[in-house]
């Protein structure tokens, strides 16, 4: 062990001991999916706590210099099996808390492991046991272990980025409990027949802490449960905290804080309630709480057992493009866009066939590196997930997450991080025609946009069983409310082509805003595909909002075919003959005073807004650039910029300094320049695009592509250089880089969404591979024996070589 020890004497001022704030990833490889359960086990450098796989190791030796590194390895202990090992079956016992890795709630797979640890001296690969330590001097014994020990002891960076336990019971104390104001009116309430004060509803009722107002609660996804009273009186008098009557019991009750937007624990609860005559220690609890509520909506099996193919023996499949994903906590959305993505021939050239020299590339901490975690494909991708949402509000949670919104963010990340070389998210590019022709002068205006996915409309009323579909369904959701398990799925039938009539039939618009006549009139509009791109991805909208905005998932099956054709729905450009509209702005929705002030906005849409719980500017920004169209108008811009930086921020217009269109060029992000550059514009053009939408980049592409006649004009920004100087004397067409081709598809592969509203529920996907259709269903891969094609929420086409 002499040579052992005097190599380990010679690098030990590299051998660190992790302090407070270190990131020690000794769970996964930053360079791969290894951990240290994969053959060769995971390699820790004793200096940067970077994790490498036996495949990297020497190569981060190499680069780096380190010679000493903590070799782990994990082997799983066999397990007992529990009765419930089938593939895709829910868990046995049935779930009484909203939680998840703890008694009660929902089950989670729990390894067990036998770990051997040792230090590892490079290049020879040398070993050193703590056995071996023992022998050694003091100061090389002492430092060493105490590395391996910090190691070993640290929170590993995929530990604190995932969820084993999840506690959807645990509430916080109201920051308004200890100080809860509280009128004294006199109002007394009875223990018993509660009634919503406006409506005479008599079930979920909640009271009002500060003046005791007994009203009901919030419309639920499905239009059940309350008429939002009690919500109302709280955006009318802003006292913040309410209880829900029929759950109080000796040990507690719900209480929801409006101002806090969360359920919520009350310290001073009972004080609170006997301020208005209620006694807690003799209450009994009448009606579910909103964690039973919860529970019974994600233990529906309907589509469930449908969709992840349950009752059937499905017989797994390993190999290459075969493997599973952990999920880290809801990341199941991640996981199933994940999969398809790399099935596509762009994504798997760009990151997979490449990674020798995206590694050779790598920073020195390849963790927060997008190229090198687009490559973590693998079983528990936990620095992936973490680097694709990083500042983002709800990809950086372990919240369930829209699969659709994931697939345009990740998309988005794509685009900024390939600015120079190819670009996979290429492959669904596309350039969508927009016509809208003025009914009363029969001119026309065309735009393009680009686009990456189709969302389909569903046309409840074009099902084919609407017969005795309403009553089956009624019946079917009163059995299962009474706990019969046995009450049958019905769900409403709609044939594609109906989907597709109500994606490719003229637009009917009321209030549009003729140039030809300077007034409002009626036009239509058309959409058609200006290019067909590689890969075609379809979302059914199934997530919907009601007449009344409350949102809703339908419950629908579709016959969604296995080959498309959309060659009729080519664009084809001004027609022959056809006379174009003027380009005319409309007139400014603001006072004619050369100070700018408050525009004339419609205050019932605003108040309308408002009450459906958005910011108060958010409102008056969406009716503001919808132009006082209507509440219809308002809600989509409302949906469509919910993401934005500053949706919330108060409305600027234009003239003010800080308005849209004079955000300076300085002040102009780089990186969003980068970005719509990449796209195939100039400089010039980016820059004009982001000063007129203060700099914000989602709306300036919309902008782009809304302005190319006025793009290809343009010969010096407002930057200064002309677009010859910008682009080395030559001007580029404006415009992305689509690809084109025939308009026919076949579907190879479609995503499933289980449950009720995207922020619950779980995701599948289902790839077909070698004529086989395979279930990805996160860690579990196997033959598809009946893939539910008809239940999907996502499709994925692939064009068809003619």
């Amino acid at each position: 062990m002499a040579d052992v020890g005097e190599l380990l004497m010679s690098v030990l001022s590299t051998i660190r001991v992790p302090k407070p704030g270190d990131r020690v990833h000794k769970d996964e490889c930053a360079l791969s999916f290894s951990s240290p359960e994969s053959e060769g086990g995971l390699y820790v450098c004793m200096n940067s706590f970077l994790g490498l796989g036996s495949q990297y190791v020497d190569r981060h030796h190499a680069r780096t210099g380190q010679k000493a590194y903590l070799h782990i390895t994990r082997t799983r202990k066999a397990k007992e099996d529990d009765g419930n090992s089938g593939s895709g079956h829910p868990p046995k016992k049935k779930p009484t808390r909203l939680a998840i890795g703890i008694e009660g709630g929902f089950d989670v797979e729990q390894e067990q492991y036998e770990e051997d640890v040792k230090v590892v001296i490079l290049p020879d690969r040398q070993e050193v046991t703590s056995e071996d330590l023992a022998t050694m001097p003091d100061v090389v014994r002492e430092r060493v272990s105490l590395s391996m020990a910090g190691i070993m002891a640290a929170d590993s960076v995929s530990h604190t980025l995932q969820v084993q336990q999840w506690d959807g019971e645990v509430r916080q104390e109201s920051k308004h409990a200890a100080d809860l104001k509280q009128l004294d009116n006199g109002v007394k309430i009875p223990p018993s027949g509660w009634r919503c004060e406006v409506c005479d509803l008599q079930e979920n009722i909640w009271m009002n802490l500060t003046d005791g107002k007994v009203l009901c609660g919030r419309r639920y996804f499905d239009g059940s449960g309350g008429n939002n009273h009690a919500l109302l009186h709280y955006q009318e008098t802003g006292y913040p905290l309410a209880v829900k009557l029929g759950t109080i019991t000796p040990d507690g009750a719900d209480v929801y804080s409006y101002d806090e937007d969360d359920m919520v624990l009350d310290s001073k609860l009972p004080e609170h309630l006997a301020h208005f005559g209620i006694d807690m220690m003799t209450m009994e609890k009448t009606e579910r709480t909103m964690t039973e509520l919860e529970i019974a909506v994600n233990q529906r099996v309907g589509e469930w057992e449908v969709i992840q193919e349950s009752g059937t023996t499905l017989r797994p499949l390993f190999g290459p493009g075969l493997t599973g994903m952990k999920n880290l906590g809801n990341s199941c959305y991640l996981n199933s866009v994940m999969q398809v993505l790399f099935t596509i021939p762009d994504f798997q050239s760009k990151y997979v066939s490449n990674i020798d020299k995206i590694i050779d590339e790598a920073p020195s901490d390849p963790t927060q590196d997008f190229k090198t975690q687009g490559d973590q494909i693998g079983i528990a991708p936990q620095m992936f997930k973490a680097l694709v949402g990083r500042g983002h509000p709800e990809f950086s949670t372990n919240r369930q997450q829209d699969a659709q919104e994931f697939l345009l963010h990740f998309i988005n990340m794509v685009e900024r991080n390939c600015r120079s070389g190819s670009n996979p998210s290429e492959a669904f590019r596309f350039l969508v025609e927009e016509r809208i022709v003025c009914q009363q002068t029969q001119k026309a205006k065309y735009t393009q946009r680009v686009d990456y996915i189709v969302q389909l409309p569903v046309p409840m009323d074009q099902a084919t069983n609407t017969g005795e579909h309403s009553f089956q369904l009624q019946e079917a959701e009163r059995r299962r409310e009474e706990g019969d398990s046995s009450a049958p799925t019905v769900r409403a039938q709609i044939p594609f082509t109906a989907c597709m009539a109500a994606l490719s039939e003229p637009e009917i618009l009321t209030d549009f805003w003729s140039s030809a006549v300077q007034a409002k009139t009626t036009a239509t509009k058309t959409t058609r595909f200006a290019s067909f791109p590689d890969h075609l991805v379809i979302q059914i909208k199934k997530f919907t909002f009601g007449l009344d905005w409350v949102p809703k998932k339908l419950d629908v099956s579709i016959d969604v075919p296995d080959t498309l054709d959309l060659s009729g729905l080519r664009a084809t450009g001004q027609q022959p003959g056809e006379e174009l509209l003027p380009e005319v702005a409309p007139p400014p929705l603001m006072t004619p005073d050369v100070e700018v002030k408050a525009p004339v906005l419609d205050d019932s849409t605003v108040s309308q807004l408002c009450e459906m719980g958005f910011p108060l500017e958010a409102c008056r920004k969406a009716v503001y650039y919808t132009g006082n169209t209507g509440i219809d108008a308002a809600m989509n811009w409302t949906m469509s910029h919910m993401d934005d930086p500053d949706f919330s921020a108060p409305l600027v217009l234009p003239g003010c300094s800080s308005g849209p269109g004079t955000t300076p060029t300085e002040s102009l992000s780089e990186e969003h320049l980068a970005t719509i550059v990449s796209m195939g514009f100039s400089r010039d053009q980016a820059t004009k695009a982001l000063r007129a939408t203060s700099n914000v980049l989602d709306r300036a592409v919309d902008w782009i592509f809304s302005h190319l006649d006025d793009l290809e004009s343009m010969d010096v920004s407002e930057g200064g250089r002309s677009a010859a100087e910008s682009e080395g004397g030559r001007d580029p067409p404006p415009g992305p880089r689509v690809r084109d081709g025939p308009g026919k598809y076949e579907l190879f592969a479609f995503i499933s969404h289980m449950g009720t509203s995207t922020m619950c529920g779980h995701y599948v996907a289902h790839i077909k591979k070698d004529q086989q259709w395979v279930i990805f269903n996160d860690q579990k891969v196997c033959a598809s024996e009946k893939p539910p094609k008809d239940l999907g929420y996502l499709y994925f086409y692939r064009r068809v070589a003619e």
